[in-house]
């Protein structure tokens, strides 16, 4: 891309100290031919091909040179032509049969020109003259050509005008071809040489000088078909270079666009260049900015992007983890961003970069990877300390046990009790802790969800001792699910087991009481399409959860019980996403009985799968 010109202050001096100087509203932005350039064509061609033919059967630059050489044969003719009737005009009249001769070729050189099926090539291979294109330009030069240099003699050399036949063959034919069109036209001038020297008497000079015209067209039809080679291999090259270019480009704006993170491109005034969705959806308050180009001058949220590349610029970029800003929007929302720059050459005294490409990364994001990462770090420790505890926990529980056995006073028997308890509870929170460790795990069995669901919440009401019927606490509803045949899902049922117990736990901690307090529902969703999904929800009727405290259901030894170890919804989370489900709270309007609502999404197995399996 050619350097722009750079702008220039009131005594013409170069303005090279800031990034956003006065902007030319008359020039707009126009990004370059390349990148707006049609979409290529295939330019690869057989090697074989490339070299029988001296082109490429694709070459886009042999339908200019055949239409040159059209061209020029009219050309030729119609010189002639003028020649003739300028001889005439002179008063030295043409014989009669060559008027026809050169007026016939002014006619079947025009033919040739403007006939469509002349004019444009269609070989064999799609780029080169067939046989019936060959004898129509060719062929006719050739002949017309030979014969008027036969009957013309000493009178007229038209020697000259056989080297047209010659280098279109060259360039247009197969070598050989040409090769064959040379040694015609070299006969050509040794016969009408040695005819001409049995009537004048220097046949021997005149063969000679036929010898070496012949010769100097083998020699220029060589020349012209490597030279035509050599070309049409390295515009295959060219073109090929070229459309990987494109579709390295195609795959780099493709990536950009799918990027999380915003990526911009702005020039020396100001000018975001282009900006994929992500850039776009960071720098507005709701949905996307107006895409590029455009300005960041003018709009007051953006204006510490502008001072943050301001900075950039001057001190020579932003180090490898850039700065920290916050976009206040006209909502009064804020968004914290991290800004770091590039630029697009090396920074210089005498000379500042046109470009700054500018990374955007919403704080949010990047504050949830550390704390997942954090969290996964946490995972594995805590998984190395559970194993630990496990043994000398087991020493505890064998050691009460054996205490128990021996005659207690009422204190001491209080005491085992409370080990007991509190050994028990560490060997809970052992387990959640071990259930969530990372590891290799074979894959989950094929179950069918509903009825595991509907026994698990049967065998928890008669844990609780909750009854049955229309008094019950608990209600489950089927939902559509009862129009609908078998349903299988890929889960262990231990582990569905957990969730739904767990889910239900929390739901009878927070409920009014009355009959139907708690509801358990499913429901089969996009029936019909692929993936179907079943969503199993847990709802009751207590009161909705305070935003703080739902920010933070999913979070690791988060509780609102003193006794609770803060593991169970992020237990139940991990569980759901090793299986491939998702589990996440909601909380519905006032008008709805049940307000609390914590779902859990599962994968249908296809159709087929569920077959085979029946089977």
């Amino acid at each position: 891309m050619a350097d722009r010109p750079r702008a220039q202050g009131p005594q013409g001096a170069d303005q090279q100290g800031s990034w956003f100087g006065a902007i030319d509203e008359a020039s707009p932005t126009v990004w370059p031919a390349s990148v707006q350039g049609p979409e290529p064509t295939a330019a690869s061609a057989s090697p074989s091909s490339s070299v029988k033919t001296g082109i490429s059967p694709q070459w886009p630059s042999f339908q200019r040179v055949h239409r040159a050489f059209l061209g020029a044969r009219v050309a030729v003719s119609a010189v002639l032509s003028g020649l003739v009737m300028l001889a005439a005009a002179l008063g030295t009249a043409p014989p009669g049969w060559l008027l026809m001769l050169i007026g016939g070729h002014l006619v079947l050189t025009l033919a040739a020109w403007m006939w469509p099926g002349l004019r444009e090539p269609r070989g064999r291979d799609g780029g080169g003259l067939n046989t019936g294109q060959a004898l129509a330009t060719v062929g006719v030069d050739l002949s017309l050509f030979a014969l008027l240099h036969h009957l013309t003699g000493p009178h007229l050399n038209s020697q000259a005008l056989l080297v047209l036949p010659v280098l279109m063959a060259a360039v247009l034919l197969p070598r050989l071809m040409a090769m064959g069109v040379a040694a015609t036209v070299t006969i050509t001038l040794l016969s009408a040489a040695w005819i001409q020297g049995q009537e004048g008497g220097q046949t021997a000079s005149l063969l000679v000088q036929a010898g070496v015209t012949g010769f100097g067209l083998f020699v220029m039809s060589m020349l012209a078909s490597e030279l035509s080679t050599r070309l049409a291999r390295e515009e295959r090259s060219a073109r090929g270079s070229l459309e990987l270019a494109r579709q390295q480009a195609r795959l780099n704006r493709l990536v950009i666009e799918e990027m999380s993170d915003g990526v911009m491109v702005v020039d020396r005034q100001g000018r975001v260049r282009t900006a994929n969705p992500a850039a776009r959806r960071l720098l507005s308050a709701q949905g996307q900015a107006a895409p590029a180009p455009f300005k960041l001058h003018g709009v007051p949220a953006w204006a510490p992007l502008v001072r943050a590349i301001g900075q950039g610029q001057q001190q020579g970029g932003l180090g490898d983890n850039g700065i920290e800003i916050s976009l206040r929007f006209d909502d009064q929302s804020s968004r914290d961003l991290r800004v770091r720059l590039r630029f697009t050459r090396e920074q210089s005294p005498r000379q500042v970069e046109d470009m700054c490409v500018v990374l955007l990364e919403d704080l949010r994001s990047v504050r949830a990877r550390e704390r997942q990462a954090k969290l996964a770090a946490m995972g594995r420790m805590s998984a190395g300390i559970a194993h630990e505890i496990r043994n000398p926990l087991a020493a505890i529980a064998q050691a009460n046990a054996l205490l128990e056995e021996d005659p207690l006073s009422p204190t001491q028997r209080r005491l085992t009790r409370m080990i007991a308890d509190n050994v028990g509870r560490l060997k809970h929170i052992v387990n959640d802790i071990l259930a969530v460790a990372p590891g290799l795990r074979p894959p989950a069995p094929l179950i069918e969800p509903i009825e595991q669901v509907v026994a698990i919440c049967n065998e928890w009401r008669g844990v609780h001792a909750l009854g049955a019927g229309s008094d019950s606490i608990l209600e489950i509803d089927p939902g559509n699910t009862v129009r609908h045949g078998p349903i299988r899902c890929r889960f262990e049922p231990e582990h569905l087991h957990r969730v739904i117990t767990n889910l239900l736990d929390n739901a009878l901690r927070y409920h009014s009481g009355e009959p139907g307090a708690l509801l358990v529902s499913l429901r089969l969703l996009n029936q019909g399409h692929s993936p179907a999904q079943l969503m199993v929800s847990v709802c009751n009727d207590g009161e909705p959860i305070s935003p703080d405290t739902e920010r933070a259901l999913f979070e690791p030894f988060f509780s609102t019980s003193s006794r609770g170890t803060g593991l169970g919804l992020y237990i139940c989370r991990e569980l759901c996403e090793r299986h491939g489900a998702s589990i996440d709270y909601r909380q519905h309007p006032a008008s709805v009985r049940h307000r609390n609502e914590f779902f859990m999404t599962l994968p249908v197995a296809p159709l087929e799968t569920n077959t085979s399996r029946a089977s």
